[in-house]
């Protein structure tokens, strides 16, 4: 019974965790000024698509993709760059921080989904502490919420290895 205690407590400790990980985590779009720089990280299919949709509804913003798997099968004719060498989060944050200091932004734009939003905030605080991070979450839709819990699990212990220190894989 004694073995019992500290596994149902370590249980109910991840779980209730977990649930303030998803509670915290934004909902929608923060408000997005006509100026803004957008950062897209890539990992997720939804994640450029939405950034494209957001970028149509600001003209004057510049738009980063940030990572593996961004290419050019999209309306270039915007104000867009890609940057395809970073293939982790923490990379996508120390290439969001370099480009963030070569062009002098104070503010930025963070499109990522709705589960990776925290680390990838987080991640980006840490290397930007004098930004203003925006966050402009994609909804996870039409996913069965099997997958949805499973992708909010894998994500909130990543979270977690992060607080420890944890920033790759």
């Amino acid at each position: 019974m004694k073995l019992l205690t500290p596994s149902l407590l370590i249980i109910t400790c991840f779980i209730i965790g977990g649930a303030i990980f998803k509670s915290v985590s934004p909902r929608h779009c923060a408000t997005i000024l006509p100026d803004d720089t957008i950062f897209v990280l890539t990992g997720d299919m939804r994640r450029i698509p939405f950034a494209m949709r957001q970028l149509r509804k600001y003209p004057d913003a510049d738009l980063y993709i940030i990572g593996a798997g961004a290419d050019a099968s999209f309306d270039m004719s915007r104000r867009v760059t890609i940057e395809s060498d970073s293939k982790s989060t923490y990379q996508n944050a120390l290439a969001i921080k370099k480009i963030a200091q070569r062009t002098g932004l104070d503010r930025i734009v963070i499109i990522t989904t709705e589960d990776h939003m925290n680390r990838a905030k987080y991640l980006i605080e840490r290397e930007l502490p004098y930004s203003e991070i925006v966050a402009c979450p994609v909804p996870l839709t039409d996913m069965p919420v099997t997958k949805r819990l499973e992708r909010w699990t894998i994500e909130y212990i990543k979270y977690i290895a992060t607080l420890f220190g944890i920033k790759e894989g």
